[in-house]
């Protein structure tokens, strides 16, 4: 046999003793070997958080519509003022946070899904809050509960997504005062992955962390987080009960929180990338200060959604050459402060799956994942400003995940096995690997292979019908849905969730506002 007819045959794929291919194991979040990226010198980060400190001891920052959180500030000897503005000594939030774990784990109810949030890992979720939904075939809609529903088991298929957020897209078909039953239902039955708990009146927190104590049984809760709230400053510098309220919830309780300062630098921030930076640095800090004289100790994740604008229009831009720097600096600024840190995504403004959606997309999860986000929503999903999610765009994120990760995890490898001396000694001048020991002993896993990239000639392509990406993920998605399977669960656990859903909808008015 020739070496050409071996390496033919050897690039088959690979089966086991029952036929069926064999796929490497897929880690269940990131953990990164690839060194972070840090572009500032050290005077420049000390300006940049002496101005956050300026920020917190002479302009203050209004905790606003929470007697409760004032009550609290005060007893820790924080200046109140009658504006509501809360003015801490130089030094006071820092010394707070430093009880905020640098890293910590939130547990799935599936233990092999459980993730490590902080230190060097990462976390990829889906996107998050959008009204409508978009796809090849009904276009652009407002969501649905089956949306939602089939969202998440899309992304509970997706192995590059390793977290299922919430509201990954808004179904507004059923009532605002019950849909976060639904969405959490959904979530805790439909996927075996971690998720977010509702956070937007502090009764929708309570029933998140009530489901969350029957899915994972009280011990469990009692020791672990299995379940966090995310929740926005209102920018400039104002904190409302919203925020307070859900971290009184979530952290009262033991479990965590993700809070995040929403900026558009020209709007909610001055009209300069630096101080909009100070800004989000100072009014997360302030809030995981809070968080920790709440409960020490608890899970806190500083957050940071820093967006550039059109000053002609007003309309937000994604992926553009500010924002990505503020994900780089504030990477530098929470390992100076010692928290987790969640920023970036895949973020575009675009309307569609398109070119321009896929270059700011990639070029924002670039510098997110460079900065070292431990934590990211909207990482898989997002179109049109944060408007709409995207089935198609979900899976195409979803592809450039995977690559983001085994970046990540295996920077380059520079071992033996690596260097692959044994396969110069197989081979003849002018020759090919294809056939060789070392070929077959990596080909695996030698390089990472997108589900949904064309890489074939262009005649087979024309063969194939001419798909594009779009259209390839959008006959994925189908094929995902059909070959789902809901992953087990104990029907005594299922029974008490429909339980508890059934009668919280009995006791909570119909809404739709």
């Amino acid at each position: 046999m020739t070496n050409t007819e071996s390496a033919t045959r050897k690039r088959r794929s690979p089966r086991n003793a029952r036929g069926q291919r064999k796929i490497p194991a897929t880690p269940a979040y990131v953990t990164r070997v690839l060194p972070f990226y840090d572009p500032l010198d050290e005077e420049q980060l000390v300006r940049l958080e002496e101005q956050a400190d300026w920020l917190i001891q002479e302009i203050g920052i209004a905790f606003k519509g929470d007697p409760v959180a004032l009550d609290i500030w005060r007893k820790a000897g924080a200046d109140v003022g009658p504006d509501d503005k809360v003015r801490l000594p130089r030094g006071m939030a820092r010394k707070l946070c430093e009880t905020i774990p640098r890293e910590f784990e939130q547990v799935a109810r599936n233990a092999a899904r459980s993730v490590r949030i902080g230190g060097n890992n990462q976390v990829f979720a889906a996107v998050y809050g959008p009204p409508f939904v978009r796809d090849l075939d009904k276009g652009r809609r407002y969501g649905t509960i089956k949306d939602h529903e089939k969202l998440v088991k899309l992304t509970s298929m997706l192995p590059s997504i390793h977290h299922g957020g919430l509201v990954i897209v808004e179904p507004c078909d059923v009532p605002v005062s019950t849909r976060h039953l639904d969405m959490v239902y959904n979530h805790m039955v439909y996927s075996d992955k971690p998720h977010l708990g509702a956070i937007t009146e502090m009764n929708r927190a309570e029933d998140s962390i009530d489901m969350a104590r029957i899915l994972h049984g009280a011990d469990t809760f009692e020791n672990n987080c299995v379940i966090m709230g995310n929740v926005n400053t209102n920018s400039p510098l104002l904190v409302d009960k919203v925020v307070t309220e859900a971290i009184c919830t979530y952290n009262g309780n033991g479990q965590g929180i993700v809070v995040v300062p929403f900026i558009l630098s020209g709007a909610m921030g001055p009209v300069s990338t630096a101080a909009s930076i100070a800004q989000a640095l100072a009014e997360a800090m302030i809030v995981g200060a809070f968080s920790q004289l709440v409960r020490p100790g608890s899970p806190f994740i500083l957050g940071n959604f820093l967006s550039s604008m059109s000053l002609k229009s007003g309309a937000p831009t994604f992926g553009m050459p500010e924002p990505v720097v503020s994900n780089y600096v504030i990477g530098q600024l929470a390992r100076r402060l010692g928290v987790p840190l969640r920023c970036g995504g895949s973020l575009t403004a675009s309307k569609v799956a398109d070119a321009q959606a896929m270059a700011e997309s990639v070029d924002s999860m670039h510098s997110t994942m460079m900065a070292g986000a431990h934590f990211v929503l909207h990482a898989a999903g997002w179109l049109e400003g944060g408007l709409c999610t995207g089935y198609e765009k979900l899976l195409l994120d979803a592809d450039r995940l995977g690559s983001y990760q085994k970046i990540l995890e295996q920077g380059l490898d520079t071992s033996d096995e690596a260097m692959a001396r044994d396969a110069y000694g197989e081979i003849e001048p002018g020759g090919h690997f294809l056939g060789s020991s070392h070929t077959m002993r990596n080909y695996e896993t030698a390089f990472y292979e997108a589900p949904l990239s064309d890489s074939e000639s262009c005649e087979q392509w024309e063969e194939n019908g001419s798909k594009d990406a779009e259209t390839r993920a959008n006959e994925r998605v189908k094929q995902m849905l059909n070959d789902y399977v809901e992953p087990t669960i104990d029907a005594g656990v299922k029974e008490e969730l429909q339980a508890y859903v059934a009668k919280r909808k009995e006791e909570l008015p119909e809404a739709w506002y």
